[in-house]
């Protein structure tokens, strides 16, 4: 370098676990609709808990869980829904059954959509149909 000049080197931008959820949540959207199903709402929170996706599939409520893990660590992505997580989703989806009763004539499940390694990067999508009952 000669003097007088500047070198500016840029670290790359590791993402931020929500901007990592975000991306992920992303990613199964895109991947259960490319299968037919229709994402009602995204994102539902209360005090009790969070619902990733409410999605429709031939006239059943899907409510889906998406989770990401760079890792296998644990059982990896789908590993990561514990019983409790579990009851946080189903304690979650009875709010908002009593705040939406037109969603509470469907028949209903909960499904699991696990991205395994990062979303902007090489992963793999895994969809659990009915991967749990209401706990």
């Amino acid at each position: 370098m000669t003097a007088g000049t500047e070198c500016l080197i840029v670290a790359p931008m590791i993402p931020s676990a929500r901007e990592r959820g975000a991306a992920s949540e992303q990613l199964a959207a895109e991947y259960l609709e490319a299968r037919g199903l229709l994402v009602l709402a995204r994102n539902l929170r209360c005090r009790s808990g969070e619902i990733d996706l409410v999605c429709l599939d031939a006239g059943v409520l899907a409510i889906v869980e998406v989770r990401q893990r760079a890792g296998m660590d644990f059982g990896g992505a789908l590993g990561s829904v514990t019983l409790r997580k579990q009851g946080r989703i189903t304690r979650a989806t009875r709010f908002f059954l009593q705040r939406r009763p037109h969603w509470r004539c469907r028949a209903m499940r909960f499904d699991v959509v696990g991205v395994q390694g990062p979303p902007d990067g090489d992963h793999r999508i895994l969809w659990i149909k009915d991967a749990f009952r209401e706990v």
